[in-house]
């Protein structure tokens, strides 16, 4: 069984998506025998998730290619995260970070929040390319996009922060 006490596993859930409902309902089946069992509880209680939680959600996420700011887990999170964008130095680095930006104000000027991508494992041209593609698409689709990143970024914060903690107190994870 996974050694997570309930305040620890709160604290990763809501570093995790930060929507209350979620964090309520997953803490709510603790505990888990393995990790792998409790992200396919999280996964099945983020799906789906109302606008009213994307909302709740993308107020503790920053703008894509910005610094977050902040303490706590889910600012860490997000620092970890966008530092692992590809960051070469030189114009194109220049450019891509102002096509970002300017990519940035577009859409929340298009759907009116934050723009929103797992950026782990991508670089910034495919991010880029990515916010100029969802530009195009319609509110719905756009919306259950962001939904689905939502789930995702959830899933690898909560994979990092109890599989790491897990492994430390030497139960299965």
């Amino acid at each position: 069984m996974m050694q997570v006490t309930d305040s620890d596993l709160r604290a990763a859930l809501e570093a995790a998506l930060g929507v209350r409902r979620w964090v309520f309902e997953v803490a709510g089946l603790a505990p888990f025998e393995t990790l792998d069992e409790l992200l396919d509880a999280a996964r099945t209680a983020a799906t789906p998730l109302s606008a009213a939680e994307i909302d709740e959600a993308l107020a503790h996420h920053p703008r894509i290619g910005e610094k977050p700011t902040g303490s706590g887990a889910a600012a860490e999170h997000s620092r970890r995260e966008q530092a692992s964008l590809d960051t070469a130095a030189g114009s194109d680095d220049a450019e891509l970070a102002s096509a970002i930006a300017a990519g940035n104000a577009a859409y929340e000027a298009r759907f009116d929040r934050v723009f929103l991508i797992r950026a782990a494992g991508r670089t910034r041209g495919e991010i880029l390319a990515e916010l100029t593609r969802r530009l195009a698409l319609d509110d719905a689709t756009e919306l259950a996009i962001v939904a689905e990143q939502l789930r995702e970024i959830a899933i690898l914060r909560l994979a990092t922060a109890l599989g790491v903690a897990a492994n430390e107190t030497g139960s299965a994870a």
